[in-house]
């Protein structure tokens, strides 16, 4: 019962809460999870910070020689025995070169009981999602435009099936210490799987992304704000739960607004006393709260909230997402800098 619980939840991981493209249509979507607490907290998707060396797994436009010698390593609890870890790296070969940065990500879906058609048990087996990372970025000569890309090595294990893929990252970032605002443009996960579980060969996860963030003046303040999933406008599917029945039993399903289809593409997040000792972050994803709310019943999916604390050279952050009233998730960060 146990184990029938963990791939019930396993199934609804994959089709609803990785969010990166409707279930079903593609491998590989624990690539679009995020792992960063301080990114988890701000609503799950932030394109330009710059002093995160997590950042960079999103968006590598954001590499930058501020991120020499600084290591993040990052866990989320998630649901039932499904966890995701995170490490990521940043060193500056010299001042010519440049910086570039490394991570990995591993999604460990836990152990499973295997049985054959006659419901025999054959023994235990596990399932897992690997990526490692390189990445690099370049300041395009007299301009406060940076543009940078990620190659991915991708490995998928379900018992004895395993895939492999490739992909890459290309994001553009428009920075400079004088305004107080940024912007970034990012596509993710464009690339091949090089070997496939079955005779099927499936889609990568690619998304088209949009960031932006604006420091308040004289407030401690600082907004975020990301479209995502251009690439795919018509994200909004009807919910049955939601279907109209008249007094003869004939259902009209549920009528998708432009509005509703919209604000799907959204998630908001703000960043209180980010340059002190100790930092506030609220976050709300419209598309997880939509998809995972509940008929006649206040939930708060979409929700997510965290801080962060800095200690010299270390920094922990902490993340709270509301995903459905049967399970929360918290993520862990700890940030260290070498130098």
């Amino acid at each position: 019962m146990y184990n029938m619980k963990r791939i019930i939840l396993l199934l609804l991981f994959t089709s609803f809460n990785l969010y990166s493209q409707v279930g079903g249509e593609s491998i590989y979507n624990f690539l679009n999870l995020s792992g960063s607490a301080r990114q988890a907290a701000l609503g799950g998707k932030v394109f330009t910070l710059i002093d995160d060396v997590n950042q960079p797994i999103w968006n590598p436009a954001a590499i930058n020689d501020n991120l020499d010698g600084k290591l993040a390593v990052s866990f989320m609890n998630y649901l039932a025995d499904v966890s995701f870890a995170t490490a990521s790296y940043a060193h500056k070969i010299n001042e010519k070169i440049g910086t570039f940065h490394t991570s990995i990500n591993y999604l460990n879906f836990g152990s499973f009981v295997g049985a054959d058609g006659d419901g025999v048990e054959t023994g235990g087996f596990r399932a897992y999602d690997f990526s490692i990372s390189i990445g690099y970025s370049y300041n395009i000569p007299n301009s406060d435009f940076y543009i940078g890309s990620n190659l991915k090595v991708i490995n998928s294990v379900i018992e004895n099936y395993s895939s492999f893929g490739l992909s890459t990252d290309i994001g553009i970032l428009y920075y400079n210490e004088q305004n107080p605002f940024r912007f970034a443009l990012v596509m993710r996960n464009m690339g091949y799987q090089i070997t496939v579980f079955d005779e099927e060969r499936e889609k990568l996860p690619t998304q088209f992304d949009m960031g932006a963030s604006y420091k308040l003046q004289n407030v401690p303040i600082i907004w975020y704000l990301t479209l995502d999933n251009l690439q795919k406008w018509e994200l909004a599917i009807s919910n049955p739960s939601n279907s109209v029945i008249d007094i003869d039993g004939n259902a009209t399903e549920e009528n998708i607004s432009f509005l509703d289809n919209s604000i799907r593409h959204f998630s908001l997040g703000v960043e209180l006393f980010s340059e002190s000792a100790f930092n506030i972050r609220l976050g709300y994803n419209f598309r997880r709260a939509k998809e995972l709310m509940l008929v006649d019943k206040r939930t708060f999916s979409g929700f997510t909230a965290g801080f962060g604390i800095k200690m010299k050279k270390i920094k922990f952050d902490y993340a709270f997402s509301k995903y459905h009233s049967a399970t929360n998730a918290s993520t862990f960060s700890l940030n260290i800098d070498f130098n």
